[in-house]
């Protein structure tokens, strides 16, 4: 199994996924921390030349054709994780990526490593009313 946390400092989750730098990725094997690496991560900067959608009346932000295409973007590197902890993020980014058969948390825990063994035990949190 791998589990993602998005990361501007490879310590600390980051309090935006579409603003995050980098995914820190954690392998785990037998409930154990096995390996660590750190991949790269488009974020809104790199889309910002892109043309966004305007919204149609009732639609929340993010769920746009355009904007479910820049997460798809985003989401590219780690197509081989289960898990994506953030500790925030827009509504339609928490649909892209459980759409993408990845299970998104939004978690208030800001250390990758205590998350992660909070996961990996069962008492992690998912917060989705902090959607934005």
């Amino acid at each position: 199994m791998k589990i993602t946390c998005v990361s501007d400092d490879g310590k600390t989750i980051s309090k935006h996924f579409g603003r995050a730098q980098y995914y820190v990725v954690l392998s785990i094997e037998n409930n154990q921390v096995v390996t660590r690496e750190t991949r790269d991560k488009l974020g809104h900067a790199h889309f910002a030349h892109d043309h966004h959608e305007p919204h149609q009346p009732g639609q929340q932000h993010g769920f746009d054709a355009s904007s479910q295409q820049r997460h798809g973007q985003m989401l590219k590197n780690i197509q081989d994780c289960e898990v994506l902890l953030a500790r925030g993020m827009g509504a339609g980014a928490y649909e892209s990526i459980r759409r993408a058969g990845i299970r998104p948390y939004v978690t208030d825990v800001e250390d990758i490593d205590e998350a992660v063994h909070t996961y990996l035990d069962g008492q992690l949190i998912d917060h989705p009313e902090r959607l934005h």
